[in-house]
């Protein structure tokens, strides 16, 4: 049987951790559209060309051309028994168009995961977010345990200070998202999802197909309640 699932979530619910263990579980590949603008570049077809054009123009890429991005992804290979949607579909018009082509292949969206978190706690953990080289993530404000993190003020106060992180026991320098460190940026993101999301929450709500996940648990209670969501479909 195949498992058609699309993950949503503000920034900081932890799309991107459980995605990798929904992969793990049931051996299904995270498709995230951004990652697959950015394969385009890399291409030389005639859909990549369509794209890298769009995207040299500085315009945003049209939702039949990203429809058909997502529709060459799910025809390859690892995507034949499903696939981890994250960041489409962004609209109904998208979500029409994924339904049909799944019906065409005699499968269906199995399940929407609605990752809920607290738009508060969602910016904290945008804003003081570090990770390590080996992909081990730490935060200011949640995870600081090992971490020495500190304020650096600009030297002739021109710029708000400056979040510095590094590990306690080795002293390597930690890293942070130039998009994090701004609050204005993280705060466009958090409207931006706001704006996109809300009428597809409703929209999937009223086929019985979105269950709602409370992101704001450790990640195990999170997995956990994610696992049961989807046995149960």
């Amino acid at each position: 049987m195949s498992l058609y699932v699309i993950l949503m979530g503000v920034q900081g619910a932890g799309k991107g951790l459980q995605a990798k263990r929904i992969e793990e579980r049931f051996g299904i590949p995270q498709v995230s559209t951004g990652d697959l603008f950015r394969a385009m570049r890399a291409r030389t077809d005639q859909l990549a060309r369509k794209v890298q054009d769009i995207m040299a123009s500085g315009q945003l890429v049209d939702d039949d051309t990203t429809n058909a991005i997502v529709a060459d992804r799910l025809a390859q290979a690892d995507a034949w028994n499903g696939v981890i949607l994250d960041g489409y579909p962004r609209n109904e018009i998208q979500a029409a168009f994924l339904e049909a082509h799944l019906r065409e292949k005699g499968a269906r969206i199995n399940a929407v995961l609605l990752l809920e978190l607290n738009l508060y706690a969602a910016f904290k953990r945008a804003f003081g977010r570090v990770s390590a080289s080996d992909g081990a993530s730490y935060n200011y404000y949640f995870n600081a345990d090992g971490v020495d993190f500190s304020w650096k003020p600009h030297e002739d106060n021109a710029f708000p200070p400056r979040l510095d992180a590094s590990l306690a026991a080795t002293g390597e320098a930690l890293l942070r998202r130039p998009d994090d460190a701004s609050a204005d940026a993280i705060i466009q993101r958090i409207d931006t999802f706001l704006e996109t999301t809300q009428p597809l929450i409703r929209y999937f709500e009223a086929q019985e197909i979105l269950r709602k996940i409370d992101a704001d648990q450790s990640i195990d209670l999170v997995w956990a309640d994610i696992k049961r969501a989807l046995s149960a479909v």
